[in-house]
């Protein structure tokens, strides 16, 4: 049986390798220009694109140093605010544009914008209980 902490770093480790891959291919090659269905108003949205990006880069490689769950939980609290409000951006920017092919396109990705935007907020949740129950756990150790 794998360990558990390897295993969790080497995920981490994954992470970041995924996320600085996603970052290049939209910076510079191929770039986001070449996806047909993206508007040039993309550029408004692509700075924090690149914030979220960038948090869950620096995130995972804090996480790969620092195994503990408090830490872990404020990490993925950061990261799931700025992919909120980067998500929320699409949203509101919405820079697609389908061309002549299925007219069913938009609500797809606003369906699953949608969805994006319910999952971070119940990520949120899920890593404020977590941060707090980390909190708590720390307190009842430290009185023993």
């Amino acid at each position: 049986m794998a360990d558990k902490t390897v295993t969790s770093r080497g995920g981490n480790v994954g992470s970041v390798l995924v996320n600085a891959a996603m970052m290049w291919g939209i910076n510079f090659w191929p770039g986001w220009q070449v996806v047909p269905f993206l508007t040039s108003d993309m550029n408004r949205v692509l700075g924090i694109i690149n914030a979220s990006l960038t948090a869950g880069i620096v995130a995972n490689l804090v996480f790969v140093v620092i195994r503990n769950r408090g830490v872990m939980a404020l990490g993925n609290l950061v990261v799931l605010g700025i992919g909120l409000a980067a998500t929320l951006g699409l949203w509101e920017v919405f820079p697609f544009d389908f061309g002549d092919s299925w007219s069913g396109w938009p609500v797809v990705v606003r369906v699953l914008l949608g969805l994006g935007i319910v999952g971070s907020i119940i990520g949120a949740i899920v890593e404020i209980a977590a941060l707090f129950s980390s909190l708590s756990g720390s307190r009842q150790r430290a009185r023993r």
